[in-house]
């Protein structure tokens, strides 16, 4: 068997992501799509709009075969630790053979070439991006600035694109640990990611996530599959753990803050000093944000905060065993994936009885996972779910 792997979050899940399932099917040559998806907390540091277990069936329906969890720690870390986290799990798959990935530019050497020259930075670039750093740039902007005095526009115009960025992070990771597998970068169609309006069929999550907090459904409709849409209209609603995230950073003070991935440069004192001056979280976030600390940075910091997750612990989970905690499976295809997935070099987790299996280092990866789940339930006011892999019947196809 050989595997497609797809690195996402569904929050939720649309037709875009549809589309680059399908393409990913169509042309990896690969037998099934197992997802990589984020659990109840995202890279833009938020709360998904539902929970993961709604999200894995979404996905099953649309045509996955599997989707395996992406650990918290990773989840809501810098597209560099989402990349890494995710790319140890699929390479931990015999079987894994192509990792798809929407993306601006479907040009597979590009990909190739932006890894190979941002990961052998030499000193001069390392100093060139320093310096714009300290200017105030962001890491992208700095980056690009960097890569542009140091000769090479044509990366620079490259990763001017965000997900270009982070595919050329999912390349980066493979080329680290020495995986065979190949890429399939798939030409995003219709909105971007952070594109807010709304469109007629591929609209982003970000517009999507806007209209159904707006319970505009006519709109939400013509974006997703009509089983998305259905459970859409009992999502999430972030208003508890935005008080929660306050909180924290109300609680913590700038040398644990510091303690948080990505929390440096003096913006453990800022956060805490705007925190101590607003009531509101998107009002802390507004403040916060800068050219330098964009909003997503701020509110993952916030997020890690309120779910107490380290750098340390971070990077242990990077460096030690893992686990691939199976969230749902197509039950037609269970019999002949799972036994794939359990070839896996980490333990395989379909139910609370094979934690057993799991090393020191992986149970606290873990218990982050747990605890994410049992504040999302409180914040979300839902029952917490059973956590146990879910077997999914695919829709019958259309005759």
């Amino acid at each position: 068997m050989k595997i497609c792997g797809i690195i996402c979050e569904y929050n939720p899940f649309h037709n875009g992501h549809a589309y680059l399932l399908d393409q990913a099917k169509k042309y990896s040559g690969c037998d099934a799509a197992v997802c990589i998806m984020s659990g109840n907390f995202t890279q833009r540091g938020e709360m998904a709009v539902l929970d993961k277990y709604t999200r894995a069936r979404h996905a099953i329906l649309a045509g996955a075969d599997a989707v395996v969890e992406l650990p918290t720690v990773f989840a809501v870390s810098p597209a560099e630790i989402f990349a890494k986290g995710a790319v140890r799990l699929l390479a931990s798959l015999p079987a894994f053979s192509c990792l798809a990935f929407g993306c601006e530019t479907p040009d597979k050497q590009a990909f190739l070439r932006a890894a190979k020259n941002t990961e052998n930075e030499s000193s001069g670039f390392r100093n060139t991006l320093k310096k714009y750093l300290k200017a105030g740039a962001s890491l992208t902007r700095a980056r690009t600035q960097a890569l542009q005095e140091e000769g090479d526009a044509q990366t620079a115009a490259f990763l001017s694109s965000p997900n270009n960025i982070l595919g050329t992070e999912y390349v980066k990771a493979l080329l680290a640990c020495g995986s065979s597998a190949d890429i399939l970068p798939v030409g995003r169609i219709g909105a971007d990611f952070s594109d807010g309006n709304l469109y007629k069929n591929f609209s982003s999550a970000t517009a999507i996530r806007l209209a159904a907090a707006e319970k505009k459904w006519r709109a939400v409709r013509k974006n997703v599959p009509p089983f998305v849409e259905k459970d859409l209209r009992n999502a999430a609603d972030p208003s508890l753990f935005k008080k929660l995230s306050l909180y924290a950073a109300l609680k913590t003070d700038a040398e644990q803050l510091k303690k948080i991935v990505d929390c440096s440069e003096g913006l453990e004192n800022r956060i805490v000093a705007f925190a101590k001056s607003t009531s509101d979280y998107d009002e802390l976030v507004a403040k916060t944000t800068s050219k330098r600390y964009i909003s997503s940075r701020i509110r993952r910091i916030l997020t890690a905060a309120a779910l107490g997750i380290g750098e340390e612990l971070v990077r242990k989970s990077l460096r030690g065993d893992l686990y691939l905690k199976v969230l749902a499976i197509r039950k037609d295809r269970a019999d002949e994936i799972l036994p794939e997935l359990k070839r896996s070099a980490f333990p395989c987790i379909t139910r609370r009885g094979d934690l057993s299996s799991l090393s020191k280092n992986a149970s606290e990866t873990y218990a982050a996972d747990t605890f994410a789940a049992d504040l999302y339930h409180l914040a979300a006011g839902i029952p917490a779910a059973e956590s146990q892999m879910r077997l999914i019947q695919p829709l019958a196809k259309k005759q």
